[in-house]
């Protein structure tokens, strides 16, 4: 709860919270009895919470989903994140009041995709984080639906649904137990063709999750994206320590704030961007992912 309270302190007006039974790559959960307190710490600070539900469901999970839902109204939750449409399906009848935000990692590429499911009650779509500003601005004209994009700290580029580290460990006659939340042990993956650039392994209850080598940061282009009609920004805080996230928070929220007191005499503080790098992992550089790249199809 801490967390919540420090982050909006920072300049964040919404928070992603949840737990591994539904969303993956929590850094950590906030079970749902604790969902009321978290909802009332982020709405007595004037923020909002968004309940992560972006897990894929087997079969056999699938009844706990509707017990969730209803405790994430009666909570107070302003939006639910997902991805698998069994929580759409489920959220229609069990939390009726509840936002529905669209996040399907990396399929989430075209206006088509995104009003397809606008068409079915969400509200807003997390876009690929593949997707250059000119697509980006192309996706938010013709979706007719809010749009939320990432604009600072490590892309998830793989997933499964197999705890590959912990079979890995096994077979060469480690302890399982010492596997559990494998980031946190600096697990990382290697190119033979770069090997200078470290992708981090995220094994959680849900599988295993390779990291990017190097974290996004489009603080310098936030007038460009707030132009473009963005809606949303998220910081991913997976991988970085509590600092570092405060510090994002408060260079972003700082960037933000003085573009809308005055567009036209807005100017890049280069404070905002060294305070981050200083704190930034020496093996992990800072750079704007995709967002200047042609894409060549």
């Amino acid at each position: 709860m801490g967390q919540i309270e420090r982050y909006i302190a920072a300049g964040a007006t919404a928070v992603l919270i949840g737990e591994s039974r539904f969303g993956m790559r929590q850094p950590g959960d906030i079970l749902s009895g604790d969902l009321k307190s978290a909802v009332l710490i982020a709405h007595r600070l004037g923020a909002k919470v968004y309940v992560n539900m972006n897990k894929l469901f087997r079969n056999d999970e699938l009844a706990a989903l509707p017990e969730y839902l209803i405790s994430i109204t009666e909570a107070g939750g302003d939006a639910i994140v997902f991805g698998d449409p069994a929580v759409l399906m489920n959220a229609r009848r069990h939390a009726p009041g509840v936002k529905l935000f669209w996040n399907a990692e990396m399929t989430g590429t075209n206006s088509s995709a995104a009003s397809y499911w606008g068409r079915r009650g969400a509200a807003r779509a997390v876009v690929a984080r593949e997707l250059n500003e000119e697509e980006i601005g192309d996706l938010k004209s013709k979706a007719e639906m809010e749009i939320q994009v990432q604009v600072h700290g490590a892309t998830n580029i793989y997933y499964s649904h197999r705890n590959l580290v912990q079979s890995y460990l096994e077979h060469l006659g480690k302890e399982a137990s010492l596997v559990r939340r494998g980031v946190d042990r600096g697990l990382f993956l290697v190119e033979a063709e770069r090997p200078d650039e470290r992708f981090p392994v995220y094994e959680d209850d849900n599988g295993t999750h390779v990291m990017s080598p190097d974290d996004i940061c489009l603080l310098e282009a936030l007038p460009e994206l707030v132009q473009a009609g963005v809606d949303s920004f998220y910081i991913e805080p997976l991988l970085k320590s509590e600092e570092y996230n405060e510090t994002v928070l408060k260079s972003y929220r700082a960037a933000l704030d003085l573009w809308k007191r005055d567009p036209g005499a807005y100017k890049f503080d280069n404070l905002w961007l060294t305070s981050i790098q200083r704190l930034q992992s020496s093996e992990r550089e800072l750079g704007f992912g995709f967002l200047y790249k042609e894409q060549v199809y």
